[in-house]
């Protein structure tokens, strides 16, 4: 694989929306060709596993069954869209990977870690993100922020618990892979936000060459 994989991960309202969009201008003001998508999601299997996963319509859903699709998802979007993309070179800038089901069914949900690894390992291989950026807000600021954006998915609607556990699940993550995940504070302002996106893809870019 030749092209750079980068994530951008973060509880319900951390602003990753805005954040995209400002890394895959910087991403190709430098030259790169990028591949955005998200998860789940990024096929029209994935996309379809999406609105299963956030609708309402599935309350109830078994721990097993969520992490299951989840998996069935990414299985199919790493296939069909990320391989290929990285294999040609390109820069897939994903909202979203297995960080996020670390964080909401290891952390949110109390899945064990080790069912989730299996998985890992089953459906990406080695494939792991070459940088991931950890949108870092406090859990009531977040559903605050996503309350005033839209009606609340399935996930949204859980407890401030469960996104507090979310948070705390991706700065264990943080904390344990410093070299390839970078903590934003994205309770600032914006301006100081994209000054700190900025300089985390600047120096990893000089890094990639």
């Amino acid at each position: 694989m030749s092209g750079r994989f980068v994530t951008v991960e973060g509880i319900e309202g951390a602003g990753k929306t805005s954040c995209l969009a400002f890394l895959r201008s910087r991403l190709e003001a430098a030259g790169k060709r990028v591949v955005q998508t998200r998860e789940p999601g990024g096929t029209p299997l994935g996309e379809e596993v999406r609105g299963l996963l956030l609708g309402h319509r599935a309350e109830g859903m078994s721990d097993d069954a969520e992490l299951l699709l989840v998996f069935a998802a990414r299985a199919e979007h790493v296939a069909r869209v990320i391989r290929p993309a990285l294999a040609a070179g390109d820069w897939v800038l994903c909202d979203r990977f297995t960080d996020a089901t670390y964080a909401y069914q290891g952390g949110g949900r109390g899945v064990d870690v080790e069912r989730i690894a299996l998985l890992e390992h089953l459906v990406q291989g080695s494939l792991r993100p070459d940088l991931t950026l950890v949108l870092d807000v406090p859990a009531e600021v977040g559903l605050a922020r996503a309350g005033a954006r839209s009606a609340p998915d399935r996930f949204e609607s859980e407890r401030a618990a469960f996104h507090a556990a979310v948070r705390e699940a991706y700065l264990r993550i943080a904390a344990r892979e410093p070299q390839r995940v970078r903590v934003i504070d994205a309770a600032q302002p914006i301006v100081a936000v994209q000054a700190r996106l900025a300089q985390a893809i600047d120096g990893f870019l000089t890094r990639a060459g």
